[in-house]
């Protein structure tokens, strides 16, 4: 089954795929995150991600959280540096009460001033679990470092002192200045046929008051590398090494996908997990990872080691990435790669809840979503020379930061 758009008289957009399945999948996605905060509203869109359930014009929390979990479906929310997504799964006939529930917590929240105090606690230990997991505090720290003096380089958390003095009217001025109908997606993957799918938004959304974005986020630019390192009481020593990389419109994106893959994707038999696990056992966990965003992006490296360990893993690390700069792939290699890499792609998208989420983002990117078989082309056509000019450029070693949390 295709793809189906509409787009809403306010310039909301929809778009759903149609499957044969007794579960659905409806979200709200909004082209808003924490790089569109303030320096005093860090942290305020996560939070609202937070508060957004704890009543409506018509409803309470205790009424939100009933609407369908009494028959048995799920609602969720998440937040990241350019998007908040807030979405439901549930039995296929309980469209019109999933997608009126969504809309009412969307565009009707009135965040009453007890519930936020009571949720402040709430992410401030979210905050403080964070920090005590250092496999996701290297992270945050790592693109504070990257991306210094940047909303991008911000915690997505916020900070403690900020989300304590949050009050109800700063909420809805960001929500007023941010959810921008021009920059909402609605997407499903469900059994329902799409006319009648448009008439249940038709009739909850469309009364939304149109409020298109005006301005323009801040590009990130002039990026310096830098190398730090902090002790910490983990049994372990944690590093990443990194760089900035492409954004979404990059023609280069898929090569570095490729690349990326090759080097530290999932599978075990990566590069950087036959050197340097399979050969000698020096960690249990290495991967890289690349993250697009709307005008840069971020490779990077990471991996945890006993203390004894670390420079020779950080070397053999090197190693791996001086080969994919100057070995050019043969074609037996190159395809083995991409059948690969294909593959994962094939089996992610058996998730209809995931795919639900990658269609509005690509929506909102995009303008449109790819099918399968377009991902496959793309990466069908990327070449050998191709993979050794983005290595050269992402894998540049004066280019690289590289941040370490030394065990003590």
């Amino acid at each position: 089954m295709e793809y189906q758009y509409a787009t809403l008289s306010n310039g909301i957009r929809v778009i759903h795929k149609q499957v044969d399945s007794i579960v659905a999948h409806c979200g709200i996605i909004i082209n808003t995150g924490s790089r569109d905060e303030s320096e005093r509203e860090q942290g305020i869109a996560h939070f609202i991600e937070h508060v957004i359930f704890k009543g409506t014009q018509k409803r309470k929390a205790f009424h939100i959280l009933n609407r369908l979990e009494d028959v048995g479906g799920e609602l969720n929310a998440f937040t990241t540096k350019e998007d908040t997504c807030i979405y439901a799964s549930f039995i296929e006939k309980y469209y019109d009460r999933a997608i009126e529930l969504i809309s009412d917590i969307v565009f009707n929240s009135t965040f009453p001033e007890k519930e936020l105090e009571k949720e402040k606690d709430v992410v401030i230990d979210e905050i403080n679990s964070y920090k005590d997991t250092p496999t996701e505090a290297i992270f945050d720290d790592f693109e504070g470092i990257l991306f210094a003096g940047h909303p991008l380089g911000k915690n997505i958390l916020g900070k403690k002192a900020n989300i304590k003095n949050f009050k109800r009217q700063e909420i809805l001025n960001f929500i007023k200045n941010n959810y921008h109908t021009n920059e909402i997606v609605i997407s499903s993957v469900g059994k329902i046929q799409f006319t009648k799918l448009l008439r249940i938004i038709e009739k909850y959304i469309s009364p939304i008051p149109q409020n298109l974005r005006t301005t323009q986020r801040i590009p990130f630019e002039n990026y310096i590398p830098q190398h730090k390192s902090i002790r910490k009481s983990y049994y372990q020593t944690h590093c990443v090494i990194g760089n900035v990389a492409y954004n979404h419109l990059n023609e280069k994106k898929n090569s570095l996908i490729l690349l990326n893959n090759i080097l530290g994707g999932p599978g075990l038999n990566s590069k950087l997990s036959l050197a340097i696990r399979e050969k000698y056992g020096f960690c249990y966990n290495i991967e890289s990872l690349y993250t697009p965003y709307f005008d840069t992006g971020i490779f990077g490296i990471y991996l945890a080691t006993d203390k004894e360990f670390v420079e020779k893993t950080i070397s053999l690390t090197f190693k791996e990435l001086e080969k994919l700069k100057k070995n050019k792939l043969s074609d037996l290699q190159l395809k083995k790669y991409k059948q690969q890499l294909i593959g994962q792609i094939a089996i992610s998208n058996e998730s209809n809840s995931l795919e639900m989420a990658t269609m509005g983002k690509s929506i909102l990117v995009y303008g449109q979503v790819e099918t399968i078989e377009e991902i496959n082309q793309k990466i069908e056509c990327l070449t050998a020379e191709q993979l050794i000019e983005v290595a050269n450029e992402i894998f540049n070693t004066d280019n690289l930061s590289m941040l370490t949390f030394e065990s003590k």
